[in-house]
């Protein structure tokens, strides 16, 4: 059993590309976690789409051995954590186990929205925080400016940050150093009744359920009966480990540690992130504060290009939902693409990542529908209803008022790029809050709506940023908006994958450009098809695909011209005929094209 005050749990939060996990990389080798050949670049980064994507998606753990300068060999648990907005959820679970970060800090780019945002979650959690500077081998680098950047955004004393590279390794051990001695050691007593904190759960296909817990008061060990303080479950320990990198079996986890256990448990969905393990026979008192669950801000549609793989999407999405609690999936139809499932995830690029998953790892070819929010809608009658699906909206007359979800967004952005950012805000709806400088770059405080930043709002600011501009936001609340749902009409037949909810200002453009798109994307047929956009029963934009016709005339040499009227006339009248019957082939390229929503 390690000595409490020989134990530090530490995790690193940081901006998106800052370095996090080559820092990890060079903490694990230089502790001598892994051998040089067994190394390999992001060894905490296991799934191939983060390798790739060069970004952290879910939170990893790793248990260290270090001998520091005063002779005591230490135990260090560090947690390395995803920097994108969308996963922030990932980031409080791991602040929870920990009492202290390092908080990386590009010596180049400097403080970015995301260092913002996670460096305050750390606040708020109580920790201990160690400023260290990396990437300072780059030409670039300015690491004096960048100190007194983080004493003036974030407020606190960077005097002693530890300049590294974790490229080259450079200044490691006084990172090492700074964390045994700058970071506070865990409390807990070995003899009280057991309570672990429930950090992550994932699925083994060899283990079953594998359970990340870090524990606060008594002992952990195989053989024991344990109870899910908030589930109300009770399993028997099976299982009690480390990773050390590698899995590696312990035979007591004491207080301070974190490590993971496997109790022959079936799902992940049957252990809550957050809930407290305790004993079953002396079991504590109250529960652990556990962390709010995610909130799913982002609905779409996920529906399968050759129908008779909707089962494989089934199977496939309860798999992924094993190891990703945080989105969920709901069963829907739709008259235009067949059957699908609904599905609601964290942000964007929660979204395109579970949709990448799925045509990697079980080869589905997938139609999204376009990405909507969660909207309020409060009836007449009093009630009020979450709608997720615009499809799903009651009849205007029912409908007292609309609230759409606001969000709180802070950019950061070079001064020339400034009024681009301001009128890209602006545009979307957006109310200014505050604009202060930090050194050269502006930082914009902005409330905007939601539904206007899922689409491509990101992008955009990408774009007219040149990449510069960084991005993050939480949800503030709902807010009463003037809101409609528009529909598209493809030869007077709506077609449900295309509507959408929209603000009234914005819906005659918005409807123009998708008729505008659709005109382009649908082949002609042998009759004139109208494509309309319409709010109820007033059509607010169309535009008509011409038909393709056959020369019906060219068999007549010369004679008289009624002979060429009669059969122009009788052409005239198929074309009405068929205009009545005829059915409009929607191609699915057309689907994909016109639900990658239009770049105003």
């Amino acid at each position: 059993m390690t000595d409490l005050k020989h134990i530090r749990n530490f995790s690193i939060v940081a901006h998106i590309d800052h370095g996090k996990s080559t820092l990890a990389d060079r903490l694990i080798q230089f502790t001598g976690g892994l051998t040089n050949r067994e190394m390999k670049e992001q060894v905490l980064d296991s799934m191939e789409i983060e390798r790739e994507r060069g970004i952290t998606i879910k939170a990893q753990t790793v248990r260290l051995e270090y001998k520091a300068h005063d002779g005591e060999t230490y135990t260090l648990n560090l947690m390395d954590t995803p920097g994108h907005v969308d996963f922030a959820y990932e980031v409080s679970r791991c602040l929870a186990a920990c009492e202290g970060a390092l908080l990386v800090v590009d010596a180049s780019q400097g403080v970015e929205a995301q260092t913002l945002a996670n460096v305050y979650q750390a606040i708020d959690a109580g920790l201990d925080i160690v400023p260290v500077l990396n990437k300072i081998d780059l030409p670039a680098a300015e690491p004096d400016r960048i100190k007194q950047q983080i004493e003036d955004v974030i407020g606190i004393d960077a005097s002693d940050a530890i300049p590294i590279s974790a490229k080259t390794g450079l200044n490691i051990e006084a990172v090492l150093e700074a964390v045994v001695t700058r970071l506070p050691a865990p409390k807990g007593d070995a003899k009280a009744p057991l309570k672990a904190l429930l950090i992550d759960s994932w699925y083994d296909a060899y283990l079953g359920v594998v359970v990340l817990v870090r524990i606060v008061d008594g002992e952990l060990r195989k053989g024991q009966k344990i109870q899910m303080m908030v589930a109300n479950a009770f399993y028997t320990v099976e299982r009690v480990g480390v990773f050390t990198p590698k899995q590696v079996t312990v035979d007591v986890l004491s207080p301070g540690e974190v490590g993971f256990i496997t109790a022959a448990i079936k799902e992940v969905a049957d252990t809550q992130v957050g809930d407290t393990i305790t004993d079953e026979r002396r079991p504590a008192d109250a529960p652990l504060p556990g962390f709010k669950a995610a909130q799913q801000v982002v609905f779409c549609g996920l529906f399968p290009v050759d129908a008779a793989q909707f089962e494989d999407l089934r199977s496939a999405l309860s798999r992924l939902h094993l190891n990703d609690a945080s989105f969920t999936y709901e069963m829907e139809t739709s008259a235009a693409l067949g059957f699908g499932f609904r599905c609601g995830f964290l942000g964007l690029l929660h979204l395109e990542i579970i949709q990448e998953r799925l045509a990697r790892e079980f080869n589905l070819d997938l139609i999204a529908t376009a990405p909507s929010v969660i909207y309020r809608i409060h009836l007449t009658t009093g009630a009020v209803l979450e709608l997720h699906n615009p499809a799903d909206m009651p009849e205007v007359s029912r409908i007292a008022k609309i609230e759409e979800p606001w969000i709180r967004a802070t950019i950061l952005v070079p001064d020339e790029y400034l009024g681009s950012v301001l009128k890209l805000c602006q545009d979307r709806r957006g109310e200014q809050v505050e604009l202060t400088y930090a050194g050269s770059r502006a930082m914009l405080v902005y409330r905007l709506p939601l539904n206007e930043v899922v689409f491509d709002f990101y992008d955009r600011l990408k774009s007219i940023s040149r990449g510069y501009a960084s991005f993050d936001y939480h949800l503030e609340g709902y807010h009463e908006g003037d809101l409609v749902k528009m529909s598209l009409l493809v030869n007077d037949e709506p077609v449900d994958a295309l509507s959408m909810i929209v603000n009234r200002g914005r819906a005659e453009s918005r409807g123009r450009g998708m008729c505008e798109k659709l005109k382009d994307l649908i082949p002609r047929h042998l009759f004139k098809i109208p494509i309309q956009a319409a709010i109820g029963g007033k059509v607010i934009a169309r535009e008509t695909i011409s038909a393709m016709r056959k020369d019906v005339t060219a068999k007549c040499y010369g004679g008289d011209i009624s002979r060429k009227k009669k059969l122009l006339d009788k052409q005239k009248e198929g074309k009405k005929k068929m205009r009545q019957f005829g059915k409009v082939d929607i191609p699915q390229e057309a689907f994909i094209a016109a639900l990658k929503m239009d770049q105003d």
